[in-house]
């Protein structure tokens, strides 16, 4: 039996979250770029949920832009999916399935776009959400006559010109824009791209005024993982738990955020779901949320690779299994990240929750997170995410950081490879990992004199931007660690490490 409409009523299971009938008929008052998974998984679940607890009371209409299939699978099961949500809450295993009536319909931009542009007249409509990728949000010169224009700039300006010119100009019919790309600053970059645009087009300085005044462009930043389908196994087998099949089935895990930047009236009446979940935060400013996840996830993320995969773990979840690098992560984060970013508008208690998340996060057995694929461009990610944290530490203190000293240790143990027919492999921890790094032919150069490598790592400028020697005993603190994992290896020397912070959880 396939999940649809009319087979919802035929489903009987206990613990499901169940659409209402009522849920059908609900207006559509969201349009939404992309039918990826984190879409689905995160601002389609809040309203959901809002909506089945009568709050929000509105759909979803999906544009699909690609090229790829088109929106077959979401018109054979009327757009309803299922949401597996499974992993680690407040320290104890959640498991918990949903079946998603947000979504009203899916069209394809390509064959569907005067349908598309009709519904800019919907006065029901008030919010846009688009994840495109990164690279969706780019200027280009696309032309709004087009059917469609290429970008999502240009589809999303056709639309917003379109609701102006059928509302003559309502300032009242503005929308609440909420990009979830992963940039700095989205919503601000895509109103930017969308001013050039309108100038280019010649929309006029009626429009352009419209375009600012009358619509609310907030920044956004979004935090939960959402790995899509589940493996074929499993799919399987929670088909027979729930008694239907359902092609559309996606998994999350139990932690979500959605920051979103506003101090708009306006703003907080129209996300009326935001009240529903404690995930989501109307804030004047997501600052303090960047922070927190850059510094403590990823961050904490890139300090423990090398030691994670020099210790012989491969995935996240089996590392954590193990005392000694689960205490490592948590002495990293509550000792030495945590106290080098409180300040203005990050208090305690903020970084105590946010690192307990991480942990839960962490230790989830339903996510397989290799490794391997953490260090990808792994000494970029150490720039970006971690000399901005020896920076902060060292502005509070003026001993050597000996978790993030130790995490430099073993990255540039990690880095010491082999090249073999062109590529560079690191082999650590019983394991022969391929460096998808750019630095990785200058930490070869490097490694071909073991004594002077810790020097030259963190002396070069290009690689960090700065001489890391001129942070008082980071140097020798990252030799003697080096030398311990020389010795004994990674592990024994974590044990060291630990055993003298003597720190209980």
């Amino acid at each position: 039996m396939l999940l649809t409409k009319e087979n919802i009523e035929k489903i009987n299971v206990s613990g499901l979250a169940m659409p209402t009938p009522a849920s059908f008929e609900l207006p559509e008052r969201v349009l939404q770029f992309g039918t990826g998974v984190l879409l689905r998984g995160l601002p389609d679940y809040y309203i959901d949920k809002a909506n089945k607890a009568g709050t929000f009371n509105g759909r979803v209409l999906v544009v699909k832009s690609t090229s790829s299939k088109g929106a077959d699978a979401f018109d054979k099961q009327d757009s309803l999916y299922t949401l597996c949500i499974k992993g680690i809450q407040d320290g104890k295993q959640e498991v918990s399935y949903h079946i998603n009536n947000a979504i009203s319909r899916v069209l394809a931009a390509s064959s569907n776009w005067p349908e598309i542009m009709n519904a800019a007249h919907n006065p029901e409509l008030s919010i846009i959400l688009s994840n495109t990728t990164e690279v969706g949000i780019v200027l280009s010169n696309d032309n709004v006559n087009d059917a469609p224009p290429a970008s999502f700039p240009g589809k999303l300006l056709a639309f917003l010109y379109e609701r102006y010119r059928h509302f003559k100009g309502d300032d009242q019919k503005g929308l609440v824009i909420l990009p979830t790309e992963l940039i700095t600053d989205n919503a601000s970059k895509l109103k930017g791209i969308l001013q050039n645009l309108a100038k280019q087009n010649a929309l006029g300085p009626e429009f352009e005024g419209w375009l600012l005044q009358a619509n609310d462009f907030c920044n956004t930043l979004v935090d939960r993982i959402v790995p899509g389908k589940l493996p074929a196994a499993q799919q399987q087998q929670t088909e027979q738990e729930l008694g239907y099949s359902d092609e559309l089935m996606i998994m999350a895990e139990p932690f979500s955020l959605w920051a979103i930047e506003t101090d708009s009236p306006r703003v907080h009446e129209r996300l009326s779901f935001a009240q529903i979940d404690k995930g989501i935060v109307l804030v004047p400013s997501i600052e303090k949320f960047k922070e927190l996840k850059l510094r403590l996830l990823n961050g904490t993320h890139t300090f423990s690779c090398a030691a994670a995969l020099g210790s012989g773990f491969q995935v996240v979840k089996e590392s954590m299994a193990n005392q000694t690098f689960c205490t490592f992560v948590k002495n990293l984060m509550r000792n030495e990240i945590g106290p080098s970013i409180l300040g203005a508008y990050i208090e305690p208690e903020d970084v105590a929750q946010f690192a307990n998340s991480v942990i839960d996060r962490f230790s989830n057995p339903f996510l397989d997170h290799r490794w391997e694929n953490i260090a990808l461009h792994y000494t970029s990610k150490m720039n970006m995410r971690n000399v901005p944290l020896l920076k902060k530490w060292y502005s509070k203190n003026a001993a050597a950081p000996a978790y993030m000293a130790f995490g430099f240790a073993a990255y540039i143990k990690f880095m010491d490879s082999s090249l073999e027919e062109g590529k560079y492999f690191a082999t650590i921890g019983g394991q022969h990992v391929a460096l998808q790094d750019e630095c990785a032919p200058a930490l070869h150069e490097y490694w071909k004199d073991s004594t002077t490598v810790v020097s030259k790592v963190l002396g070069e400028d290009s690689l960090w931007g700065m001489d890391l020697r001129t942070f008082a005993g980071f140097e020798q603190t990252v030799s003697d660690y080096l030398q311990q994992i020389n010795a004994q290896g990674v592990h024994q020397t974590i044990e060291k490490l630990n055993a003298e912070w003597q720190v209980e959880y």
